[in-house]
């Protein structure tokens, strides 16, 4: 199984604290995110992770190298990393055809390791991880089920949808290699069409509503993660979510 991070955006609504710096590369208790991801993959087994860069990609680069991790570790450089994160799905769009499992994972969420291990050991082939313990708003990626099936999966959910219950998308996707094919050519027509400033989470909602019963879901309330766009979410993520995590792996 292969593993691939995006990791190429600019985190501007951080301010200082994206100014200089990729997200992943937020330390919490002395090591990185990126480190963090590392070490979960590595738990898990994975064979290969492939990491989308861009803003201050070299940095990246020094953390992969002072974490010994060249030998597995490959990036792929996106030089519109202003633009949508669909440019970062295209860039490492061969690595998605390439004919392996593919683990899709932001670079800017702080986790605990169970829920990578969810994705890996999964039965569902395609499968998204949903969080029913969120807050409301327009900035959660909601999952939204009717009849067991995924039936949305968006920011701004259609009104007039009718569904039994929602969710809060992690930001980490399992797809097994013929989806990812599909998924690598969707991304080619974003970019033929001019939609390079798409997030990339649309290429996937469209493959969902194709086909849902495609794809499925693990339910992993209750599990410590946060994906980190805010200075408060620093706040929250050094505060709340680390000390639950640090206790998970103390077991």
């Amino acid at each position: 199984m292969k593993a691939i991070i995006l990791a190429a955006g600019v985190g501007r609504r951080l301010g200082k604290d994206g100014q200089n710096q990729p997200k992943c590369l937020l330390k919490f208790n002395g090591k990185s995110l990126l480190e963090r991801h590392l070490n979960n993959l590595r738990h898990c087994q994975i064979d290969e992770l492939v990491i989308a860069v861009g803003y201050e990609s070299q940095k990246i680069q020094e953390e992969i190298k002072a974490l010994g991790a060249e030998n597995w570790v490959s990036t792929v450089y996106n030089p519109d990393y202003t633009k949508g994160s669909v440019i970062s799905l295209w860039a490492v769009r061969q690595h998605l055809a390439a004919g392996n499992d593919i683990l899709l994972m932001d670079a800017d969420v702080l986790c605990d390791r169970s829920i990578i291990e969810r994705l890996v050991k999964t039965n569902i082939p395609n499968c998204f991880l949903l969080d029913r313990d969120f807050e409301p708003g327009d900035e959660p990626v909601k999952l939204c089920v009717r009849d067991n099936y995924l039936v949305e999966f968006r920011k701004q959910v259609t009104l007039g949808l009718t569904y039994y219950f929602a969710g809060e998308s992690v930001g980490f996707f399992r797809f097994g290699s013929a989806v990812a094919h599909r998924l690598a050519t969707r991304t080619e027509q974003y970019v033929a069409d001019g939609r390079e400033n798409e997030p990339y989470e649309e290429a996937i909602r469209d493959l969902l509503l194709e086909t849902p019963e495609t794809f499925g879901y693990e339910d992993i309330t209750g599990l410590p993660w946060l994906e980190i766009d805010f200075p408060q979410d620093i706040q929250r993520a050094q505060n709340k979510i680390l000390p639950q995590i640090e206790v998970a792996e103390n077991v």
